[in-house]
């Protein structure tokens, strides 16, 4: 640890971040097993974002996940459950619309 302020001078730095453990498991085991969890999927890859929710509901126990890619993430979103998917979008009819807007319906 720096004593006082790093000078820009001195050049480049680097960083090293450490990646933390997934909560999903312990939540649903040790701290509320009867709680209703939702996760969240977000994904850059179109071609994988059905394949992590459905090994989510599996492995970690949820009830349903929300998937989502980077690119459409306030266009659309996928609720997939057991045995279900459902694609959610925004009103298509408002310019300043998006997925996380209430229904006028």
């Amino acid at each position: 640890m720096a004593e006082h302020k790093i000078q820009s001078a001195s050049g480049p730095l680097d960083m090293r971040l450490l990646q933390v453990p997934k909560m999903l498991s312990a939540l649903k085991k040790a701290w509320a097993p009867m709680a209703f969890c939702i996760p969240f999927k977000l994904e850059t890859d179109s071609k994988i974002l059905l394949e992590k929710p459905e090994m989510a509901l599996k492995k970690h126990r949820m009830h349903l996940v929300v998937a989502n890619e980077l690119s459409t993430r306030k266009e659309e979103v996928t609720v997939v459950t057991g045995n279900e998917k459902m694609l959610v979008c925004c009103d298509k009819t408002q310019s300043d619309s998006d997925v996380e807007e209430p229904s006028s319906n």
